[in-house]
Parts: structure tokens; C-alpha cells; sequence
């Protein structure tokens, strides 16, 4: 009997087509040729891969400009048996677009998701003044409202967008900062760990034992007396009284990397809950920078020297 065909598998991301989501999920080799789920909000990505309908999810978990998504960090917070597999940037550009027939001087109200708008307010107060906001749940979604409705009269969208809809374009590159980037991270179940790179990010949710003074530098000296740089670090509100919050991190470095276990290990002495998301290669594939001091060998001897006390060697 000849071989039947591998299965394909399924991709959940943030759609329609030509969201900066589905621009993330196309540097995903894996993902080539396979299924790919467009979703509406990160709870129903989640909910895909939890359930087994898709083995990863494509979701933005960080912008530099706005900083983190909240709306990925509390998901991840609240689902257990996610992990992080991979991170990967989209240099992020808008355009106004309109139906054709619509010019600049005609718009009043424009449709826009929610962060989108903020970083384009600049220009839209420089251009268009006295505009009204309509907020959308995607960039794309956005634009597409344009044909349902009358509501607004312009969209800020992905530039592609034309690609897939009979849309003109007002402006071009309304971003307030031309060098905007978001993070994206490919979602999954899995428990496997990839292999250390020498460039790779550990990320991690713990949340403070009490609310009370130096209980966050407590949670910092975990990392710092370990040499292990923060490239991350952000509050959210648990949610069950005030002052109490969580903590999303990212280390740079491994969970095999001596350091960086024993960074997690303090931490685990200390906080109450502590979330690991994963270790993965980082986007930009840059190489992590650390003293002498933090090297592997020298944990792994300290290790050794206590073990031979204990032991009670000859010479210890």
C-alpha cells in the first residue's frame, strides 16, 4: 500500500488575512504549507490550543512603543500548560485607507483597533483634528468595517491591505515612530524544550509573597546576584485585592544555562507562584552577554565543592 500523506497540522492567529499576525506566523518554517486558523481574539487562540484544534498559536505579547499586551499576558497568567516556543518580529507600518471615492479632507471618523490608534495619534491630530474613533478588534477588522457599514469614512490598516481589498490609500506611514516593532510568541502545549542557542530568552510569571516594601527588589536580586539580565519586566494587577500583582519576565538565557536554573530556583524559594512560559531562541538571534563569573563551570564547581564538604572528601 503506497504511504498516506503526512497530517497537517493547524495555526491559530489573529485574522482576517493580512493582519501583522499572519506577517508573524509566515517566518514560522513549521508552519508552511500547513493550516493556517484565523481567530478573533487571543482567548479563542488559546482555546484552540488547549483543546487541540491547533498546535500553535501566533499572538503579539509586546510593542515597542505601547509595551506589553495586557490581553496575552493575562491569558498566559490564567491557562495553565502553555508554552512559549518561539518569538518573532514585525516591523509595524499603518496607512489611512478609504472606500474609493472617499479623499482626506472627507474624513471624519476613523475605525481603528485600539493600539493601533495610539500610535498613530500624532498624525491623525497634526491631519485630521477633529476626528471621531471608532475602535475595531484588529487592524484588518478595521478596514473590512469600512464595507459594512457607513460608520466611519477611513481605517488605519496594515498597508497590504490593498493586496486583498478594493481600498485607496489616504496616507502612507502615519506611525508616530517609524521604528515600531511588535513581539510576537508562537504558542503551544508542548513540553519539550528547544536546545540552547547561546541566544536564546526564558520567560516567566511570578507573583510577589506580600505587598510590602523590598519585596520587588527581592524578586530582582534573584536575577541580578545570578548575572542574569531582565529584558522584560512588567506589572499586572492579580485581581483579588489591591496592591497585589504578578510580574511577567524575561530573562536573557536559558533554563540550562547554570545561571539562569539557578535564578528560577530562587525565585521559586520566593514567590508564591511562579508560571514558567518557556526558553526559546530570541527573534534577533543575538548572542547573550554575561561575565566570566556567571559561567557555567563556575556554578557547576560551587556545586561540586558543597557536594565534597558534605561528603566529607579528603581535601574539601
Amino acid at each position: 500500500m503506497p504511504d498516506s500523506p503526512p497530517a497537517t497540522r493547524t495555526y491559530s492567529y489573529l485574522g482576517p488575512t493580512g493582519t501583522f499576525t499572519e506577517a508573524a506566523l509566515a517566518q514560522v518554517p513549521e508552519a508552511a504549507g500547513q493550516v493556517w486558523k484565523s481567530v478573533n481574539n487571543v482567548g479563542e487562540a488559546f482555546d484552540d490550543v488547549t483543546s487541540g484544534r491547533s498546535v500553535a498559536a501566533m499572538i503579539a505579547i509586546e510593542n515597542s512603543v505601547e509595551g506589553g499586551v495586557s490581553a496575552t499576558q493575562d491569558a498566559l497568567a490564567s491557562i495553565p500548560n502553555l508554552r512559549i516556543v518561539g518569538e518573532y518580529l514585525v516591523r509595524v507600518q499603518f496607512a489611512l485607507v478609504a472606500r474609493p471615492g472617499i479623499e482626506l479632507k472627507d474624513v471624519n471618523v476613523v475605525n481603528a483597533h485600539p493600539v493601533a490608534y495610539a500610535q498613530c495619534r500624532g498624525w491623525l491630530e497634526a491631519n485630521l483634528p477633529a476626528h471621531g474613533h471608532i475602535p475595531s478588534t484588529s487592524n484588518v477588522a478595521s478596514a473590512l468595517a469600512l464595507f459594512e457599514n457607513d460608520l466611519a469614512d477611513a481605517a488605519i490598516a496594515p498597508p497590504r491591505i490593498v493586496d486583498h481589498h478594493e481600498l485607496n490609500v489616504l496616507a502612507e506611514n502615519i506611525g508616530d515612530n517609524q521604528n515600531a516593532v511588535t513581539r510576537f510568541v508562537l504558542v503551544s502545549r508542548t513540553n519539550r524544550l528547544p536546545e540552547p542557542t547561546g541566544a536564546d530568552k526564558t520567560s516567566i510569571i511570578a507573583e510577589l509573597p506580600a505587598d510590602r516594601s523590598g519585596a520587588l527588589l527581592e524578586l530582582l536580586e534573584q536575577f541580578s546576584t545570578r548575572g542574569v539580565n531582565l529584558s522584560l519586566l512588567q506589572s499586572r494587577p492579580i485581581g483579588d485585592a489591591l496592591g497585589r500583582y504578578r510580574f511577567i519576565i524575561d530573562a536573557d538565557g536559558h533554563i540550562l544555562d547554570e545561571r539562569v536554573a539557578d535564578a528560577l530556583l530562587g525565585v521559586r524559594r520566593f514567590s508564591p507562584r511562579v508560571i514558567f512560559l518557556g526558553s526559546y531562541p530570541r527573534a534577533d538571534r543575538a548572542q547573550v552577554e554575561y561575565v566570566d563569573r556567571y559561567d557555567d563551570g563556575v556554578f557547576i564547581e560551587a556545586r561540586d565543592w558543597l557536594r565534597s564538604l558534605v561528603s566529607g572528601e579528603p581535601g574539601a
